[in-house]
């Protein structure tokens, strides 16, 4: 039981420490060596708990998303709108250096295979959740069509994102409210 423990606090550390370095230098300058001497443990003990570098990165982000989760609890009950709230939330709040890093590492899980898989489970549970809320707030509309109106939905949000992170003058609250929260055509 105490070696569990260890191993939880061991871990607790590692993501504290890539949290902090994040924060302070950025997705690009963050070294393994930098993150374990932060947390004060060897290379050894981190990748008794991490298989790369990348999959703590994605760990903090994972947080920092369920931070802003408008159904920790996983009822589902969210409303598509509580869903775009919490993406809004996300990227202008203040895990905003972190959503930042989760865009640069969207791009990054197209050319490295070590990334893409835990970016696209990610993608997909998020689109799983804004179909199910589609489909709660138009429940004639079939499981196919709600989920493709969830990608086109993500894929809107996540382009706006990188918009406005790229021009802060650009209005993203006021493009993301122009949004269609259910498919055209369909009534709720």
């Amino acid at each position: 039981m105490a070696r569990y423990r260890v191993g939880l606090q061991t871990r607790a550390r590692i993501l504290q420490a890539t949290r902090e370095l994040l924060g302070e230098v950025g997705l690009e300058n963050v070294t393994l060596k930098d993150i374990t001497e932060r947390a004060g443990v060897g290379a050894g003990s981190f990748y008794n708990l991490f298989d790369a570098k990348e999959q703590a990165v994605v760990e903090v982000l994972r947080e920092a998303i369920v931070a802003v989760d408008p159904d920790p609890s996983g009822e589902g009950d969210e409303t598509i709108d509580d869903l775009i709230d919490a993406f809004v939330q996300f990227m202008t709040g203040p895990s905003r250096s972190l959503a930042r890093i989760h865009l640069q590492l969207a791009g990054t899980a197209l050319t490295d295979d070590r990334i893409a898989p835990f970016l696209a489970r990610s993608h997909r549970r998020r689109v799983e959740r804004f179909a199910a809320a589609v489909g709660r707030s138009a429940p004639t509309m079939g499981k196919t069509e709600a989920q493709a109106h969830a990608e086109v939905l993500l894929g809107a949000l996540i382009g706006l994102a990188m918009r406005w992170m790229l021009d802060e003058s650009f209005d993203f609250r006021g493009h993301v409210a122009r949004l269609p929260r259910t498919p055209v055509g369909v009534t709720a």
